[in-house]
């Protein structure tokens, strides 16, 4: 009886590498880190990939900064062909405690040992909760700017199939999932982390408290962008326009 062999994959292609770290996001600005143009450099070599990550600052947070390229990592090791992977922060004031950490594979907590004051899950569910409140504030506003008669009392009762199907219905039916809230089309839209709604009295404070996360995420990922810009002359061009904004 023969025996049938698979192929090995083929070796991935930049283009592969940087769908792969599309997925990657940027846990406070609430972006890709493609988008951003935080992807320094992709080299090559065979199944061996290498990736050069940059900060708009030297100063970024030290657990944001592992975060996003403790993700890259394990996005790329996914990556059909890649045998061996190498991601890198440049120019960050940790970068040698976290490139060294990543090589290891020592772990959040292995990498920052005593300065680690909390592990990574918390700090994604910290940040997706943000990222939540954010996207719910966009799609309620397009409701009202849609709808200009409508009190905003009665958002209380707006349901996911009251929404249109565009970019930031799609963009808030994600960050839902990500929180693990209910995407059936009878859910509430304004509701709590815990998937609760709020009576018609307290939508106009919860809406403006939810405006003010989104604003703070939107100005910061301007702000980030800005930086980058005057840090790196040229990363301009590895930018993406910003996406599923509230205009």
């Amino acid at each position: 009886m023969s025996t049938l062999t698979r192929a090995p994959a083929p070796a991935p292609t930049e283009a592969d590498v940087r769908r792969a770290l599309d997925a990657v996001m940027d846990p406070e600005l609430d972006q890709p880190v493609t988008d951003l143009g935080f992807v320094r450099s992709v080299a090559l070599d065979g199944g061996r990939v290498e990736v050069h990550l940059r900060l708009p600052t030297s100063f970024c947070s030290p657990n944001f900064a592992y975060l996003m390229a403790s993700d890259s990592k394990d996005a790329l090791a996914t990556l059909p062909g890649a045998t061996h992977v190498v991601v890198e922060l440049d120019d960050h004031h940790d970068s040698a405690i976290i490139n060294a950490g990543l090589a290891a594979d020592a772990g959040y907590r292995g990498t920052f040992r005593h300065e680690a004051e909390e592990g990574l899950d918390e700090l994604r569910e910290t940040f997706r909760r943000k990222a939540h409140t954010a996207a719910m504030e966009r799609a309620l506003t397009a409701v009202l700017r849609e709808r200009p008669d409508l009190p905003e009392t009665e958002l209380a009762e707006i349901r996911l199939w009251d929404l249109p199907g565009d970019a930031t219905t799609a963009a808030l039916l994600r960050r839902r999932a990500a929180v693990g809230l209910s995407n059936a089309a009878d859910a509430l839209v304004l509701v709590d982390h815990d998937g609760v709604g709020h009576a018609p009295e307290q939508v106009p404070l919860v809406l403006r408290r939810a405006r003010s996360t989104r604003i703070s995420v939107d100005g910061n990922a301007h702000f980030c962008r800005g930086l980058l810009r005057t840090r790196y002359p040229g990363s301009e061009k590895d930018q993406s326009p910003m996406k599923e904004h509230t205009p």
